[in-house]
């Protein structure tokens, strides 16, 4: 889809859920239809993986295809789900190795579906109030829960689904589209 289409599709979106002229949209809402057009990218990345390569690493201390695959679908519920109390105490991060590209695009679509559902139930204010996080009981950080939600469910999965290509790209295999023509995909044809 093009720029212009993606604007035009946006802006229909909006007036299709605008009930009366001059309705003011919640920023909810916003985030809900980015996460809904970013996933579409996302899968088409998912979906290429090889099953065979899943334990495949550039470097040693990277994260194996697999596990960042897996890191990429199971963020969207995750930090979702982190989102909703008003503190949170830092986990000891751990990434597991997915068993089959299959489990990766389970898990992203089940992912999608619960951070979409928590969402849904925060309202403006709720959006706008204190996050914090912890660890052994010592505020680390403490930002508005919006900001939170745009730094960690979205940008940081941007940025590892970037990450994600290099390695597809050091595979040989076919980069989709991202956000215009891979050396691979040219939408705009």
């Amino acid at each position: 889809m093009s720029a212009g289409g993606l604007t035009a599709a946006v802006v229909n979106t909006i007036r299709s859920k605008s009930k009366t002229k001059g309705t003011v949209m919640r920023l909810v809402d916003s985030i809900l239809m980015e996460i809904d057009q970013e996933a579409q990218t996302t899968k088409r990345v998912l979906d290429r993986i090889p099953e065979d390569k899943l334990a495949w690493r550039p470097h040693p201390k990277s994260f194996s295809l697999g596990q960042l695959a897996l890191h990429i679908a199971s963020v969207p519920g995750s930090v979702a789900a982190a989102a909703v109390p008003d503190i949170m105490e830092a986990p000891n991060f751990s990434q597991p190795e997915p068993k089959s590209r299959q489990e990766v695009l389970d898990t992203f679509s089940k992912s999608l579906e619960s951070a979409k559902d928590a969402l849904k139930k925060m309202d403006d204010a709720r959006l706008m109030s204190t996050w914090s996080l912890t660890k052994n009981g010592k505020v680390l950080m403490s930002v508005p829960r919006i900001g939170f939600i745009r730094s960690i469910l979205m940008n940081h999965n941007y940025h590892h689904r970037g990450q994600l290509s290099v390695y597809l790209r050091m595979l040989d295999v076919p980069v989709p589209s991202i956000y215009g023509p891979s050396a691979d995909e040219n939408p705009f044809a």
